[in-house]
């Protein structure tokens, strides 16, 4: 069972009081989660070509071109070979876990998970005054002017600094309102002005992409059913470990507020 060997190495590595402290200063968790994902992985095999091709992105995003530069690119990271190579090597062994594990179930959480992941691209002017709102619907309806030189003029959010566009974003991260109107939309049409709180609302959607369940997504689901998974494990063992290093701290029967400290 995987995380079976966790709590006991951690027991015999560390005492009562190290684990106290570290829970004391939140360093509990992220040790016991490192641990599980470490277990986890132990046994998965590291291809070679899986290796070589991981050093070699490596050396791109660091902006070095060829391998012959891997000293140099060390020296900037201020690490030793052993410890990229580490890094590299627990990086794909992560990776192949999730997916020999979680793969056949990505599917599923990617439908279940779909409305979440669809993204919207869309104009929009956030005016206080109705009026105005109107009044600058009707200029971009008829022509007269464009939504972008609208939006660096009047609007009154975020959105003015970047012509009035938004995305592209995830379609839920909107106020509801705004997603149901958006998701029935058709790209390039401009929308009436709405109200939302104490905003009016010009909107033009730009355009939708539905997502679609690519080898990206199956490895995005992978990992977040992976993490879910090292959640649920770490919560667990953090639970079994509670009395142990949840015993009150001993006080002073008196206690000196007049001191500043």
């Amino acid at each position: 069972m995987d995380g079976e060997t966790t709590l006991p190495e951690l027991r015999r590595a560390i005492g009562v009081d190290g684990r106290s402290l570290l829970r004391r200063y939140n360093l509990l968790k992220p040790l016991v989660e490192q641990m599980i994902t470490s277990e986890a992985i132990a046994g998965v095999s590291v291809p070679i070509d899986a290796l070589e091709t991981a050093k070699l992105e490596l050396l791109d995003q660091r902006g070095f071109e060829t391998m012959d530069q891997w000293s140099e690119m060390l020296t900037d990271l201020g690490r030793t070979h052993e410890e990229v190579m580490d890094r590299l090597e627990h990086v794909i062994r992560r990776q192949k876990y999730f997916r020999d594990r979680f793969a056949p179930k990505a599917e599923a959480r990617f439908l279940e998970r779909k409305n979440e992941l669809d993204q919207v691209v869309y104009s929009l002017l956030r005016l206080a005054d109705s009026f105005l709102a109107r009044e600058l619907y009707l200029q971009i309806e008829s022509e007269e002017t464009n939504f972008a030189d609208l939006a660096k003029r009047y609007a009154e959010g975020p959105e003015r600094n970047t012509n009035g566009i938004v995305g592209p974003v995830s379609l839920t991260q909107a106020h509801p309102v705004l997603v149901e109107k958006l998701r029935v939309a058709q790209p390039g049409v401009l929308l009436e002005p709405f109200r939302i709180s104490d905003w009016w609302l010009v909107v033009r959607l730009e355009r939708y992409s539905p997502a679609t369940f690519t080898d990206e997504v199956s490895d995005q689901m992978c990992q977040e059913m992976f993490d879910l998974w090292v959640d649920e494990e770490t919560a667990a063992s953090l639970n079994q470990l509670a009395p142990e290093t949840s015993a009150p701290e001993a006080t002073s029967a008196f206690t000196d507020f007049s001191v500043s400290r």
